[in-house]
């Protein structure tokens, strides 16, 4: 007995290391452990969605996947769209359990995405735009070639699919991971042994999708790598036969290969035999086959190619540039296949036969730029929302959008404006005629339109559209002559003014308002202080009404100083030059006369607002306010000649730029003389002779003769303007030269401030009291580009697109320029009575659908800014009815009509822009001119909700040829009017939005709706 247990205390210890070891050899053989623990575990791998944002999420904060499909950026993105006006609807919580795992390191475990990338639904959830990455891919096990199949695992991960054993970690191949570790030591005392890595296809694939630039740096990251597969692998259950069979697949369509010019990032087996070889994905999984009745070359060529991209992977940007060197690893390959007897030898000796071939550049079949307008505004708009120049990146994210556009109307008016281009079809739509295409080609003329819904707090794009055959964006992309669409501004601007001076004066009392003096030179103020004096309604809308009353002249025989000159307008009409006309109907024409001398007004009443008193210096000989002006006159007008000369001086060599000035002028001795000790005043008197010898070989000059005119002309003698008036070289362009020669680097900046005192001491003739007919005349010019500078500051925020006007009345007819898109904008603060509210084309975005980092966003509603009090609106709503009704835009008079036969009312400004740039004399004469474009325009509102515009553009000396009106865009207007009253409800209130969040389109394939 005592025998027995002595035995027994000596056999424990070694039975229980017999037992250990059976325990971890079954362990390592089925994982039955591990596959209890993880699929315990993976049942608390929760991210349930919840409405409103989520108490915690954790985004990732590297990995080539998180990176390309946006997770990394989630946070940017949602404070940049929250600040944009959006709100969180709902959004995944992820659990404790799952949180606690990310903080230890783990990647999130959730079952991953093969394809992601962007999709764009339109108002009434169409899908209009995708972009699938990969864009060719294995849908499933079965869809794999086996010999595929065969040949991956007999290179990366041979017992991955071992069905003896259903529970296996496919994360861990001990036995290679052993030969791994073992092969690292030893490559640590001998660099030249080589250690090839241990990764099974699991932990490959958490290497390149989720470490830091898709790279295994150390041990630490090689196990986070391992624990974060096998979480993964036990998130269905213990048995992973079908995880490891989507291991063969997720591999084979994601596997990085590399980028190429044209296509980019390539990923997968599918996009890599497209990009690498220019294979079809289809046709090479058919020749993959082992039933393919091709022939056996075909079929050695393609398992070849399919071969070498699952080598390729360990240095793809290498084998790209050295495909010998890949094709002789994979003959390589080729033969251990063949060995192994996972491929006959026939088909080894097929691929051997063959060369590897790389395909040219590949790039994606490009669509054409016109279908496309609407919905790459949208991608244009959500780049910018989101802060991503690129649209590469922008499609690649894991996002789903919802946008405004009605996607069937803008495809219907997209093909009815391409119509339009067709010449027997423009006959046929009344296109042909008087002030239309009567003169020019159709198809040269390049149609845009825009619509708008006003809908709760928002202007919703409805259509984006235009005929421009480029990625180009006529409606927001380019400056244009747009013409009398400005009266609209003018309009509103004046009407502003009215509804500023009421507010000022209306309180009070007769007696009092006949006591304010205005100025005789601001008309609109006198105007207004004498009609409140007599008014028995002082109401707001009744002082606009009355001011929409006061009479212009059309004369057009007027020349107007304004614009640094003396200018010139004319009406369209002529009978327009002898009456004068309202406000009102000066607008209703579109009288061109009117709104010049309406822009006068308003630019004298602005001078007579400026806080510097500036026009009161005008009637007041010693006021201080003159210096200031003046000097500001010679430091503005000093810049503008001083970028002319930089212009012309920059980049040039010390010897260029003095060739350059001498031939600026005609040269004498004396004036070389001034030039020369200008530029080189520590110069001896022989080097002059050698310059003027250069510059003017006859001349005879003796060495008294040069002497003189060395001293004569040196720089203490004569001031800088002086210089100038002996050299007949603007003091300036001289002062340059010479700067430029010490300073060959400095920039225009740098020049203008090293400049200032130079740029007065030029003017200084200017500054003499008995100038004061030639002072007035300067201090008006700078009090206009002042008043003009108020008026842009009025115009800018009622949406005007550009950081300044041109300070001229023709400002007034279209000589600043517009945008489509701005008018609109416009037109839609009009339709909102006064308040500004935000153009937006996306209303929905849902991000990371099925992952832990899911959110839905929607457009919160806006309340607006109010910039015009409601009165304005209402007034000038109701003139451009008048326009439409019996003025320059009466073609489109009843042309909308509701089912029970009353019109939908119609409003609008009609506009035409005739650009030409013009060369005049010192006297005012003609010199020469060319035509720039030719522009026909029409911004409307369209019923209680819609509003947008019509543009007909002619661009280059080809519009010359051209001699359309605003008369045109009416028409097109017309032409539409059908298609928009199939789409729109023009009478209904509008549909009640809520927040209905897109989902991501099972299938991709889109309609090309747009």
């Amino acid at each position: 007995m005592r025998r027995s247990v002595k035995f027994a205390l000596l056999a424990a210890p070694f039975l229980l290391v017999a037992a250990l070891a059976y325990l971890v050899s079954d362990e390592l053989q089925t994982s039955a452990l591990q596959a209890s623990y993880l699929t315990e575990l993976g049942k608390k791998l929760t991210f349930p969605l919840r409405p409103g944002p989520s108490p915690s999420v954790h985004y990732p904060n590297s990995g080539p996947y998180d990176r390309r499909l946006g997770y990394s950026q989630m946070p940017a993105h949602l404070e940049r769209l929250r600040a944009r006006g959006y709100t969180v609807a709902e959004q995944a919580v992820p659990s404790g359990t799952m949180n606690a795992l990310i903080n230890l390191g783990l990647n999130a475990p959730y079952h991953e995405k093969t394809q992601a990338g962007l999709q764009v639904f339109d108002a009434g959830n169409r899908l209009i735009y995708f972009s699938r990455h990969p864009e060719r891919v294995y849908t499933g096990f079965d869809t794999v070639p086996p010999a595929l199949v065969n040949a991956l695992l007999f290179i990366e991960n041979r017992m991955l699919l071992d069905p003896e054993q259903p529970r296996r970690n496919p994360a861990v191949e001990w036995g290679r991971f052993s030969r791994a570790m073992l092969d690292r030591v030893l490559h640590m005392a001998d660099p030249e042994h080589e250690s090839p890595g241990g990764s099974t296809l699991a932990t490959q694939i958490e290497k390149y999708r989720h470490s830091p630039e898709g790279r295994t740096e150390s041990a630490q990251e090689k196990l986070r790598q391992m624990a974060s597969a096998s979480v993964r692998a036990y998130l269905d259950g213990e048995d992973t036969t079908a995880v490891r069979h989507q291991l063969v697949v997720d591999y084979l369509n994601t596997v990085p290969l590399g980028a190429r010019n044209g296509f980019g990032e390539v990923l997968g087996i599918g996009d890599g035999l497209w990009v690498w070889y220019g294979r079809d994905f289809a046709q090479v999984n058919a020749l993959l086959d082992a039933h393919s009745p091709a022939s056996l070359e075909a079929r050695g060529l393609a398992y070849k190619e399919a071969l070498s991209l699952l080598i390729s992977q360990r240095r793809p940007s290498y084998y790209l540039e050295h495909l010998d060197d890949l094709e002789t690893l994979t003959d390589a390959y080729v033969r251990l296949l063949a060995g192994a007897g996972i491929i006959p030898t026939a088909l080894r000796d097929a691929a051997l036969a063959q060369s590897l071939r790389q395909q040219a550049q590949r790039v994606r079949a490009p669509t054409t730029p016109t279908e496309r307008k609407g919905t790459n505004a949208v991608r244009v708009n959500l780049a910018a929302m989101l802060g991503m120049p690129r649209m590469y990146d922008l499609d690649r994210l894991d996002l789903t959008v919802g946008s405004t556009l009605d996607a069937a109307l803008q495809r219907d008016v997209t093909a009815e404006l391409i119509k339009l281009r067709d010449p027997a079809y423009a006959k046929a739509a009344g296109l042909i005629g008087d002030k239309m295409l009567q003169h020019g080609d159709p198809r040269g003329v390049t149609y845009s339109f825009t619509l708008f819904e006003r809908s709760g707090g928002t202007n919703r794009v409805l259509v984006q559209a235009d005929t421009f055959d480029q990625p180009f964006d006529i409606n927001e992309g380019v400056k244009l002559d747009l013409g009398s669409t400005a009266k609209l501004r003018t309009l509103v601007t004046y009407l502003e003014i009215i509804a500023e001076l009421h507010q000022r004066y209306a309180a009070l009392a007769p007696a009092a308002l006949r006591k304010v003096e205005v100025s005789k030179q601001n008309p609109i103020e006198r105007w207004a202080v004498d009609y409140l004096a007599q008014a028995q309604d002082r109401s707001l809308a009744t002082m606009l009404a009355a001011s929409l009353e006061r009479k212009y002249s059309g004369n057009a025989g007027e020349w107007f100083t304004t614009g640094g000159g003396m200018q010139h307008f004319d009406n369209f009409e002529p009978w327009e030059s002898y009456q004068q006309f309202t406000v009102r109907e000066g607008l209703k024409h579109s009288v061109n006369l009117v709104f010049v001398r309406l822009m006068r007004d308003l630019s004298r009443y602005y001078q007579h607002q400026l806080p510097s008193a500036g026009a009161e210096a005008l009637e007041d000989d010693t006021s201080p306010q003159r210096q200031v002006y003046l000097e500001r006159f010679a430091d503005r007008e000093g810049r503008l000649f001083m970028g002319r000369f930089y212009s012309k001086y920059r980049g040039k060599s010390p010897q260029e730029q003095e060739a350059i000035l001498v031939q600026s002028t005609r040269a004498t001795p004396v004036r070389l003389a001034t030039l020369f000790r200008t530029l080189d005043p520590q110069a001896g008197p022989d080097k002059l002779a050698a310059f003027i010898r250069a510059y003017l070989p006859e001349a005879r000059l003796d060495a008294p003769a040069l002497a003189k005119l060395y001293n004569s002309y040196s720089p203490q003698r004569f001031d800088l303007a002086d210089r100038g008036y002996i050299a007949r070289l603007h003091p300036l362009e001289l002062w340059l030269v010479a700067y430029l020669r010490q300073h060959p680097q400095a920039t225009l900046a740098q020049v203008n401030q090293a400049s200032a005192a130079e740029r007065i001491e030029v003017y200084k003739w200017l500054l003499k009291s008995h100038r004061k007919g030639a002072q007035d005349k300067r201090i008006r010019q700078m009090l206009e580009i002042e008043a003009f500078q108020q008026i842009h500051q009025a115009w800018k925020r009622l949406g005007y697109p550009f950081d300044a006007l041109v300070p001229s009345y023709g400002t007034a007819i279209g000589a600043s320029a517009d945008r489509p898109a701005a008018l609109a904008e416009l037109m839609g603060i009009l339709e909102n009575d006064g308040l500004r509210m935000p153009t937006v084309r996306i209303d929905r975005l849902h991000f990371a659908a099925g992952t832990p980092y899911e959110v839905s966003l929607c457009r919160a509603p806006a309340t607006g800014e109010r910039v015009l009090p409601p009165e304005i609106p209402q007034l000038v709503k109701a003139t451009l009815a008048e326009v439409v009704e019996g003025g320059t835009a009466k073609r489109v008079a009843n042309t909308f009509v509701l089912p029970d036969g009353s019109a939908v009312p119609v409003g609008g400004k009609t506009g035409t822009g005739d650009n030409r740039y013009k060369t005049f004399s010192r006297g005012g004469g003609l010199i020469s001119e060319r035509v720039v474009s030719r522009s026909g325009a029409f911004v409307f509102y369209l019923g209680e909700r819609y509003f947008g515009t019509v543009v007909a553009y002619v661009a280059g000396p080809e519009a010359a040829k051209y001699k359309f009106t605003s008369a045109l865009t009416t028409q097109v207007l017309k032409v539409l009017a059908p298609t928009l009253t199939r789409h729109l409800d023009l009478g209904g209130p509008g549909a009640a939005r809520g927040c209905e969040v897109p989902q991501a389109a099972a299938t991709a394939t889109a309609q090309r709706l747009d």
